[in-house]
């Protein structure tokens, strides 16, 4: 578990890719697929898996009315053969068990069964279509609510945050948004502050969607990408006037 969280903390950090081997691609309608080994099924899961993401985290944020990932403009994903050979392309420490560059709409990730499918893949897209959404440069996005952007979209995450919360509120390690903001995983080795972190930040943004609806999330994020300002998109999208008001209502929720 420590290994796939600190893997997410470094999932969008650009990557510079060094000289390539020589891929085998394969097309869907928003994704190109890089590969140098791989079984033919699997290739097709991840295609297959990529498109029924891309469909779920760009309607759930608004992201289809606005633009489309078709021909150049579509997505690259990159397959390496092996962790040694990815970590050789993209300078990824040991750990890192898949990145993405946003701007460029790349993920890059090796060849391995274990989570690539249900967590990696729709993490990092999770990344690149919020970021795509709402600016890539935008300072109003705290990396708390785009890590909790990125694995809302994934199920098993999802499924334990909100127990992992309450226990946190027992035993005292729980983080208020304000310790939520200070977070700084490339200094924290501890599992349980990292994993704290991540459930916390899924939890908010659950809450905003589950309490208030999708349209209002989208409308809320909208106002982050014109308004860059986090209190003020808040405050026009929800009842909710501070960060105070919203943590106080989310852990009210999360105490029912």
């Amino acid at each position: 578990m420590k290994k796939i969280m600190f893997a997410l903390l470094c999932s969008i950090v650009p990557v510079a890719v060094s000289a390539a081997p020589k891929w085998n691609t394969v097309k869907s309608t928003h994704f190109i697929i890089y590969y140098a080994k791989a079984e033919d099924a699997f290739v097709r899961s991840v295609v297959d898996y990529a498109e029924k993401y891309y469909e779920k985290i760009a309607d759930s944020l608004g992201f289809r009315r606005y633009n489309f990932w078709l021909w150049d403009n579509r997505a690259k994903i990159y397959i390496h053969e092996n962790a040694l050979e990815y970590q050789k392309e993209t300078g990824q420490p040991s750990w890192s068990l898949g990145s993405a560059s946003p701007k460029e709409k790349i993920i890059h990730t090796f060849l391995r069964e274990e989570g690539f499918l249900d967590s990696i893949l729709p993490h990092e897209l999770g990344h690149i279509i919020f970021r795509e959404f709402v600016g890539f440069d935008n300072p109003a996005i705290p990396l708390w609510f785009e890590e909790g952007v990125a694995s809302y979209q994934e199920a098993s995450k999802l499924a334990i945050a909100k127990e992992v919360v309450r226990q946190a509120l027992k035993d005292g390690s729980f983080l208020n948004i304000e310790g939520l903001v200070r977070f700084d995983g490339k200094n924290i080795k501890d599992e349980k502050v990292v994993n704290v972190f991540y459930a916390e930040s899924i939890s908010i943004v659950n809450y905003l969607i589950k309490k208030f609806g999708n349209d209002r999330f989208v409308l809320f994020c909208q106002y982050l990408r014109d308004k860059k300002n986090f209190e003020r998109a808040l405050a026009s999208s929800y009842p909710i006037a501070n960060i105070k008001e919203l943590e106080r209502g989310w852990i009210e929720d999360i105490k029912k």
